[in-house]
Order: C-alpha cells, then sequence, then structure tokens
C-alpha cells in the first residue's frame, strides 16, 4: 500500500480539539438561553406596532421595546403614560394605548371632551388632548373605576378600540411600557410617547 492510498486517522490531538469547541458551543447556548429568555419574559420585550389607533405618535412598523419589570417594581403608573397590555377580550392580543383614567376616578366624555373628576378635582378637569390627531364627537359616557382599573385610549381617537368599547384596564393584563423605539432610524427615541 503506497502512501497515497493509506488510510487517514484522526490523530487524539484532533478528536480533543473538536470535544472542546463543542463544549464551549453548548456552554455558550446554555448561558445565552440562561439570560436571553428571563430577560425577554420578565425585564424588556421587543413589540412590533400594528395599527392606527395611536397614530401619529405610534404608527404600523415601529420596532419598540418595552420595559416589563418597572410596574413589577412598584413604580406608579401616570396618566398619559403609554402602556402594552394584553387585550382583556382576548388575551393572546396585545394592544399599545395612553392612560386617560386612573383608579378612583371618574372620565366623563361629551362630545369627545374628557373630564377627569377625582379626590382632588371634585368638580373635575378638562383633560389637554392636543396630542390627539382625530377626536369622536359622538362619544359621550360616564365610566367610574375601581381601585385596580385604568381607562386606556388611542391617541387617533376616531380609529381606536379602546376603552371607550371594551371597559377599564384591569391593571392584571398590563405588560409595560415602551422605553425605547428601535425603528425606523429617523425616530429611534426614549421613553416614546411620552406627553
Amino acid at each position: 500500500m503506497n502512501e497515497e492510498n493509506a488510510p487517514i486517522l484522526e490523530t487524539a490531538p484532533q478528536k480533543k480539539a473538536w470535544k472542546g469547541i463543542t463544549k464551549e458551543i453548548v456552554i455558550f447556548l446554555i448561558v445565552a438561553f440562561g439570560i436571553v429568555l428571563p430577560f425577554r419574559m420578565y425585564v424588556a420585550e421587543p413589540y412590533l406596532v400594528d395599527g392606527r389607533s395611536m397614530d401619529p405618535t405610534f404608527e404600523t412598523g415601529q420596532y419598540l421595546i418595552v420595559n416589563k419589570i418597572s410596574y413589577e417594581l412598584g413604580k406608579d403608573i401616570k396618566r398619559n403614560s403609554v402602556l402594552v397590555f394584553h387585550y382583556p377580550g382576548d388575551t393572546s392580543k396585545n394592544f399599545i394605548k395612553r392612560v386617560i383614567g386612573l383608579p378612583g376616578e371618574t372620565v366623563k366624555i361629551v362630545n369627545g371632551e374628557v373630564t377627569i373628576i377625582n379626590t382632588e378635582n371634585p368638580d373635575g378637569f378638562l383633560l389637554d388632548q392636543s396630542y390627539v390627531k382625530l377626536t369622536s364627537l359622538t362619544d359621550n359616557m360616564t365610566v367610574s373605576l375601581a381601585p385596580d382599573e385604568y381607562f386606556v385610549m388611542g391617541d387617533n381617537r376616531a380609529e381606536s378600540f379602546d376603552s371607550r368599547m371594551w371597559g377599564p384596564l384591569n391593571k392584571k393584563y398590563i405588560l409595560g411600557e415602551p422605553f425605547v423605539r428601535l425603528f425606523p432610524f429617523n425616530k429611534i427615541s426614549l421613553v416614546p410617547g411620552k406627553k
């Protein structure tokens, strides 16, 4: 048998090198999944905006990173904050809306104008809606919120499916707030939608 036809045998050092590389890859994957999955489940998660209910503040195709831990750690939800939450009528769907009414308040809507009645303002105050794209002049209702409920509406009031249709949002459905808009690049911002 000449040298050209001799079988090629892998040497022991080559086997050890492949075992070492395979071991490093497995360790990397375990660590990556051990960090990335919990981070995504409990800290921050990406969302893609789909729909016109928050135009012009958030438009279809915008890519957001949502802070999921702040409210879990006790951060107060404030009026005009933007929330991402499970739609109470079908928790497989997520919505993005603005907080209008806080727990314990009464929200009164007459011809599209929103009045908030609370302990500090027993006669109510008119909500500044200068950021609203289109308001619906046919909205007329009064809703009193329980201690764990919020009244949410889209900035594009004429095209938003929100608390006016399906009622107050219970706190248990809230996922978090957008804290970074990553796309489109010309609209990259921190805490987008803040008023």
